[in-house]
């Protein structure tokens, strides 16, 4: 199955049926946490609810039109990453991304965004990948910010979360741009 190695210490994996207790253990112990800035947690039960949504993921990995993939970090799941709404005929598609609370402040988002950028435009071929965040999400606005997307702007009540609208910021990168980018980033 796909895995991408993004360093010594990371690798991004195709979440499958034996991640399923495991991711479940994560996102229980980091409800809250996660809570603030994902409308499906409270979603998320039981470890039934993940081995269903593996299968759909399997599923669209299948047929090439997303990749969840877990971060794995020394060893250890810490979380999510995705390329998700691949649309092939504009080549393009959006990034996603999730932590644990203990595994924050490692680089762990931005090492692996950036790998999965180098998969998306170089094997996948993509244009253009988009990463969206609550406007007031700073520290999942750092990872684009920090990486050199570009801010496109403001989705008014862009998105439903815990029973409010709030907003969200739409960043995006093109192949071009990336390519012209220091790698010392």
């Amino acid at each position: 199955m796909f895995t991408l190695k993004v360093d010594h210490e990371i690798e991004l994996q195709v979440l499958q049926q034996h991640h399923a207790m495991k991711l479940f253990q994560l996102i229980d112990a980091n409800r809250a946490h996660l809570r603030e800035w994902l409308p499906w947690v409270d979603n998320v039960q039981s470890p039934f609810d993940i081995e269903g949504l593996t299968t759909l993921w399997l599923n669209q990995f299948a047929e090439n039109s997303a990749y969840n993939l877990g971060i794995i970090f020394k060893g250890e799941l810490v979380g999510a990453i995705g390329i998700h709404q691949i649309d092939w005929y504009n080549k393009m598609a959006s990034f996603g991304y999730y932590l644990v609370k203990n595994a924050e402040g490692h680089g762990i988002i931005s090492r692996s965004v950036k790998a999965l950028l180098n998969y998306a435009y170089f094997e996948l071929g993509l244009n253009r990948i988009e990463i969206r965040c609550g406007a007031k999400n700073t520290k999942s606005r750092a990872i684009p910010e920090r990486l050199g997307f570009v801010m496109e702007g403001t989705i008014r009540d862009g998105e439903l979360l815990n029973g409010y609208y709030h907003d969200i910021v739409l960043y995006s990168m093109l192949a071009r741009e990336w390519n012209a980018m220091p790698r010392l980033i």
